[in-house]
């Protein structure tokens, strides 16, 4: 066991939270969960963070604290009629990416629980309705939103984060704030993926995430006997083939966020072009064209959000910073087409760089410059220590270097 393995195992009860009731913006949940940081920032479960934390919960063998972590989750859903970016008041203007599905599938695995399973199918068949009928567009994809509060405040947080000033027009000013909402909900806050018109955005992970939801409800229909798989397998082959049609591009070799406003696809390569891989969606030709990205992504320490090019905004989902979420939906979707040595390549240069700065340190950290091996810092705001998903990235790595997970 390394070091950082050992600190690990030895530090997931300091991010174990009980609130069972709600407390000034704190929404109660009925089970402990888990937190990303010790202390300071990110007090509350959040909703795509927790999924890369499940993982090295369940391969530590605190299958229960996942399960926890997962019912908290449905609970919301079943509160909400969808999973909030957390459990915070303020949380409840937008969600995050939809992971949760695959959450229940990689629990069910774990437990073959089938009664819970049935409950858990239930609560999701809300949760993709909310994606269906609050974010869909006139492009027959889904995109990343946000119920609006205040433009002038979120347009200002924006302008912040990234160093604008705040425009005088109210037009623009709206826009900004609108955009603001849809980088928060896409969990990419901020990047030049999106800019200052995330609204506008199919984005390539989210309908990939959705495709994976329509696969994996598939599935759990046909574990439950309940008649609804051929439905859900539909609406998956629908989806891939307006994906198709709209995001692959051929110039590319990818499949790229769609601007559904000007019809146009972008460009900028980034590791959400490997979602598709993950769940699945390519056929081999594509896949072999996909790969070639990673030239374009990759560092010494690892895949960057996005590669270098003059028009980014140098954002912390921008080069050179890499995080823990993404290196691992790259290892994982080049194992899904047999690129093991790619896999292995890009895992050993992660658990590397955390045992580098670890041992520089004495803790894990958010994000990484994956350049210069080093605590990735940006003008939006300071760097926070971390547990959460880079202690889950760092186990599954460790594991899979060993030969001991794919």
């Amino acid at each position: 066991m390394t070091k950082v393995e050992k600190f690990i195992l030895e530090n997931w009860e300091s991010v174990i939270r009980v609130n069972t009731k709600d407390k000034d913006t704190l929404i109660g949940l009925p089970y402990p969960y888990t937190v990303p940081c010790a202390e300071g920032k990110f007090q509350e479960l959040y909703y795509w963070d927790t999924y890369f934390t499940n993982v090295g919960l369940m391969l530590q063998g605190k299958i229960e604290i996942a399960k926890n972590n997962v019912n908290n989750m449905l609970f919301l859903v079943e509160k909400f009629g969808f999973m909030p970016n957390g459990n915070r008041t303020h949380y409840q203007y937008r969600s995050q990416p939809p992971f949760l599905s695959q959450m229940v599938l990689e629990l069910y695995a774990e437990t073959k629980d089938i009664d819970w399973l049935f409950k858990a199918y239930c609560t999701l068949e809300k949760e993709y309705s909310f994606w269906q009928k609050e974010r869909i567009t006139p492009s027959g994809l889904n995109r990343y939103h946000g119920q609006i509060k205040d433009f002038t405040e979120s347009a200002s947080s924006l302008c912040r984060r990234v160093g604008l000033d705040m425009p005088s027009d109210i037009k623009t000013k709206n826009r900004y704030g609108e955009s603001a909402y849809s980088l928060c909900e896409s969990g990419w806050d901020c990047s030049s993926r999106f800019a200052f018109f995330a609204q506008d955005i199919n984005p390539v992970c989210l309908n990939s995430l959705l495709y994976g939801f329509e696969k994996n409800m598939a599935y759990f229909s046909k574990v439950l006997g309940n008649g609804d798989s051929k439905d859900w397998n539909r609406r998956s082959i629908e989806r891939k083939m307006l994906m198709n049609n709209i995001m692959w591009d051929k110039n590319i070799g990818a499949f790229c966020d769609y601007n559904f406003v000007e019809n146009k696809r972008r460009t900028l390569a980034s590791t959400a072009m490997f979602y598709p891989m993950f769940f699945n969606l390519e056929d081999e030709n594509q896949s072999n064209q996909t790969i070639k990205t990673l030239k374009k992504l990759e560092q010494k320490y690892g895949v960057a959000c996005c590669e270098n090019r003059e028009d980014i905004l140098s954002l912390q989902w921008d080069y050179p910073h890499g995080w823990a979420c993404q290196q691992y939906m790259v290892i994982k979707a080049l194992l899904n087409y047999g690129f093991v040595s790619e896999a292995n390549r890009i895992a050993q240069k992660y658990v590397d760089v955390v045992d580098k700065v670890f041992d520089e340190t004495g803790h894990l950290w958010e994000k990484y410059n994956v350049l210069s091996g080093t605590v990735s810092v940006t003008k939006e705001y300071v760097t926070p220590t971390m547990m959460g998903w880079s202690a889950g990235v760092y186990i599954y790595c460790n594991k899979f270097l060993k030969g001991e997970k794919r």
